[in-house]
């Protein structure tokens, strides 16, 4: 056979000496081959490496035992979900498929809808979709939704606890002494932006420190995005002693634009963060962030969508805790 062509089911007949019946009973654990025969036949795959393709298994038996794993773009927060994922899938006799659109897909609305198009049914048995833009049951496979847009709804969800994180976030900064914090949003589109600024607020308002607007900027959860807003707080007369940015790729595009304007973080400026992507743990100086559990909630999400199909019943929304992590990037004010 030329290197790297398929091997067909014709390859494994010929090399075992069988009818391709013979082979096709064999692969679908049909009755009617003797042991020896049987025992001959799979050693021939397992040498050859013979694998039904995920589209004649799943014409045949209706399923493909293949979870997917669907994400807008592959970044640090999906990816450390996805390493959870894998990691649980083993003993649920599944394989893990995941896969994304590219083009930018996350930016336009419905690109779930799309991605489960092309994959339920013949590809995957049920799909884990994450912070996708629309939460609705999708007919024909199991869905789990990891952090959506729109917050929990109908569909079965893992997330984490990002209003409690955003008050741990604000709470330490006070400590330290800081009255003037900035805060650096996400998305507006997203709950969690959403829950990570009201977080902020409420523990400013408990602390009695009123929110100084001016010093609040949307900052897109992107590098790219936070740059102008992180230029536009860190610049302006009276500077923010400290800012909390909704995610870790922003909190480290804060410390860079701080230090491209010749202020030391934490010196000047202390800068907290939110995910604790492994990104954070390697800035300089490094980052303290909230931590969300992600390859805790990438598992979850995997357990919970294989019960879903084998129809075992489950709590259908589970928010993990978030926690305070504490590195380098904060100091009290100076003064």
């Amino acid at each position: 056979m030329e290197p790297n062509s398929r091997v067909k089911m014709a390859d494994v007949a010929r090399t075992a000496g069988v009818s391709v019946a013979t082979v096709s009973k064999v692969v679908n654990g049909r009755y009617g081959v003797a042991q020896s025969t049987l025992t001959r036949v799979q050693a021939v795959i397992d040498e050859l490496g013979y694998e039904a393709s995920l589209g004649a298994r799943s014409l045949r038996s209706h399923r493909t035992n293949v979870l997917g794993i669907l994400v807008a773009e592959f970044e640090p927060y999906s990816t450390e979900l996805l390493k959870g994922a894998s990691n649980a899938v083993g003993p649920t006799g599944y394989e893990l498929l995941a896969y994304s659109g590219g083009g930018g897909g996350g930016t336009h609305v419905g690109w779930e809808r799309r991605y489960l198009s092309r994959l339920a049914g013949t590809l995957i048995d049920g799909a884990v979709i994450v912070t996708p833009t629309v939460v609705e049951a999708h007919p024909g496979i199991p869905v789990v939704a990891v952090d959506p847009h729109t917050g929990p709804s109908g569909m079965p969800t893992v997330d984490a606890d990002s209003f409690g994180g955003a008050v741990l976030a604000t709470e330490y900064l006070l400590e330290l002494g800081h009255r003037r914090i900035g805060f650096l949003g996400g998305r507006p589109d997203l709950e969690s932006a959403r829950l990570r600024e009201d977080g902020f607020r409420h523990a400013m308002a408990k602390a009695g420190v009123p929110v100084d607007d001016t010093l609040v900027r949307v900052g897109g959860y992107r590098p790219e995005t936070a740059d102008l807003p992180a230029h536009e707080l860190l610049s302006q007369p009276e500077p923010p002693t400290a800012v909390f940015a909704a995610n870790d790729l922003s909190a480290i595009r804060v410390i860079e634009v701080a230090r491209s304007l010749g202020l030391r973080t934490p010196q000047d400026v202390s800068v907290v963060g939110f995910d604790n992507v492994p990104e954070s743990a390697l800035s300089s100086p490094p980052l303290t962030t909230i931590s969300q559990p992600l390859q805790h909630m990438g598992a979850e999400a995997l357990r919970l969508l294989v019960d879903l199909i084998d129809g075992k019943e489950r709590p259908t929304h589970l928010r993990l805790p978030t926690e305070l992590v504490v590195r380098a990037s904060c100091a009290p004010p100076r003064g």
